[in-house]
């Protein structure tokens, strides 16, 4: 998916996939806070956008180091309220067909109308290629209601109810994946969310959440413009 990236730390032990992200401006990253529970450090951070297979992404990647971070102001980390954040690039980087920016959609957009969505992620695929999956439609009919409480309109519901569990679902490191979905009458995809957290990975009765990017717009704009 060519507006997926992968965000990196290096440790004392190597450099490693932590979470992935999307790209909406030639400097700027839409993410979620989560991603940095570990450290706010952003000289261990860096981003690779354009790659395939993060084990060799190739020649048409491009390796970026963040100038900062920034995490929403009100994000509270033991609800996931407001989990979202942005980390602007030193340098912009050049579209290709492999690095695509990502369109947030706004008030005007009616979401929940559209028809065919995906999640991207880099989890379960050999050497670490990115992964397609199309997640079903959630109701409230039959989906438990997560543990932790979350505010309506900061996150949506992406799964689906037993018996089985749900492939599309996010995964360790899939945090911060875009969930892009079709728009109706054009030939165009929406960022309408970005994998915030669940509890467990493919569990079924244990819907997927998302962050909504359209409810974030307004702070979108304000700081990535």
């Amino acid at each position: 998916w060519p507006g997926i990236v992968s965000i990196q730390a290096t440790w004392e032990n190597g450099t490693w996939h932590m979470c992935s992200g999307a790209l909406i401006h030639p400097q700027w990253v839409l993410t979620v806070a989560q991603c940095f529970f570990a450290s706010r450090d952003i000289s261990i951070y860096s981003v690779v956008i354009g790659a395939t297979d993060l084990s060799q992404p190739g020649p048409q990647a491009q390796l970026c180091r963040i100038q900062r971070l920034l995490l929403h102001q009100s994000y509270v980390a033991a609800t996931g309220r407001n989990n979202i954040a942005l980390l602007q690039l030193e340098q912009p980087v050049e579209c290709s067909d492999y690095i695509q920016l990502g369109c947030v959609p706004d008030s005007s957009l009616a979401v929940p109308e559209l028809k065919t969505c995906y999640l991207a992620g880099w989890r379960a695929a050999p050497a670490g290629e990115p992964t397609l999956t199309e997640p079903p439609r959630c109701s409230q009919q039959g989906v438990e209601a997560p543990a932790e409480p979350f505010p309506a309109g900061n996150a949506g519901l992406a799964g689906r109810s037993p018996p089985s569990a749900d492939p599309s679902l996010p995964a360790q490191g899939d945090s911060g994946g875009p969930l892009v979905c079709k728009d109706n009458a054009e030939d165009n995809f929406w960022l309408v969310g970005l994998a915030s957290w669940g509890r467990g990975c493919t569990r079924a009765r244990r819907p997927g959440i998302f962050t909504s990017t359209q409810h974030f717009h307004a702070w979108i704009r304000a700081h990535a413009g």
